[in-house]
């Protein structure tokens, strides 16, 4: 991680840009905290440099610049698009793009106050999302199965996971029964992949925009459904269900479960954080156990 970061600098990030894009490369330029896979840089008011860094391969990157812009035309919230690409060269022998900013201050930095309209606001997002996806669409990689297929990443964070006041065995009823639920027989559709309250943005109290689309695949929705309890404050999740109205009981119940996957694994980059671990984030840690206690809670 140390010498990752040391390859990415302002002077860096400007030097790549008078060296592809000199036309850029007089606007200010200032570091994003935050970031794992990629490093974030502004590039003025309206833009931002997107520098591939821990991710181990270009693939995420370049299915965004691939499809971000076929999907941003038809969402009702900003998401960052693609307007310039970075090719790797001797200086930087990565990827890198330069997008659209989406102003908002991050959710894991931020809060919901206006619960109701979030709730509307997220299910209008989704239900614009998950238009049934072109056959070229990507396919899951590490996710976008059904719960079952991922029972070793659950047992994994369950293991590692200090569950305080939780109850293990609540824990396992809503994952045993995601894992018992009926499978997503419906068309793939464009599917988020990793809504978690680093990935939405928030402004005036609500959602205000959807970043990093870095898992994006075509398949089952419950993975971005998961998002009614692992963003919105308690009572958010029925108001969601309520105004997204396709999801069948069966989804649900997926949702559910991988939305306890998604926290406890929220809690353990949190707890990991903490602990001077690398990639750690400490202020997940709460998030994370906030989204559980809805979950186990039905809320």
């Amino acid at each position: 991680m140390i010498e990752a970061e040391r390859e990415i600098s302002e002077d860096l990030v400007r030097d790549l840009l008078r060296d592809q894009h000199p036309d850029l490369a007089a606007l200010p330029i200032r570091e994003v905290a935050g970031g794992w896979g990629n490093q974030m840089w502004r590039l003025g008011d309206e833009l931002a440099v997107r520098m591939q860094r821990m991710d181990p391969n270009p693939d995420l990157q370049l299915k965004e610049r691939r499809w971000l812009p076929t999907l941003a035309s038809r969402l009702p919230l900003p998401i960052p698009v693609p307007v310039r690409d970075g090719t790797p060269s001797e200086r930087f022998p990565k990827v890198w793009t330069v997008m659209t900013w989406v102003e908002g201050t991050p959710l894991d930095h931020g809060s919901i106050t206006r619960s109701d309209h979030a709730a509307d606001t997220l299910a209008a997002f989704l239900k614009a999302l998950h238009a049934e996806a072109p056959a070229e669409a990507p396919h899951a990689s590490d996710r976008g199965g059904h719960p079952k297929e991922c029972m070793e990443g659950f047992e994994h964070f369950l293991r590692a996971v200090d569950l305080g006041h939780f109850a293990e065995d609540d824990i396992r009823a809503v994952w045993d029964d995601a894992t018992a639920a009926p499978g997503w027989e419906g068309p793939r559709v464009w599917v988020h992949g990793d809504l978690h309250p680093a990935n939405v943005v928030v402004a005036e109290g609500t959602l205000a925009g959807v970043v990093d689309f870095g898992a994006l695949f075509a398949g089952d929705p419950a993975w971005d459904l998961a998002a009614a309890w692992v963003l919105l404050p308690a009572g958010g999740a029925s108001r969601f269900f309520d105004s997204y109205v396709q999801a069948d009981e069966a989804a649900v119940r997926r949702a559910r479960g991988l939305a306890a996957m998604k926290s406890l694994f929220l809690m353990l980059m949190g707890q990991n954080g903490d602990r001077g671990l690398p990639g750690g984030k400490p202020n997940w840690g709460p998030a994370g156990r906030s989204a559980l206690d809805r979950v186990l809670k039905g809320l």
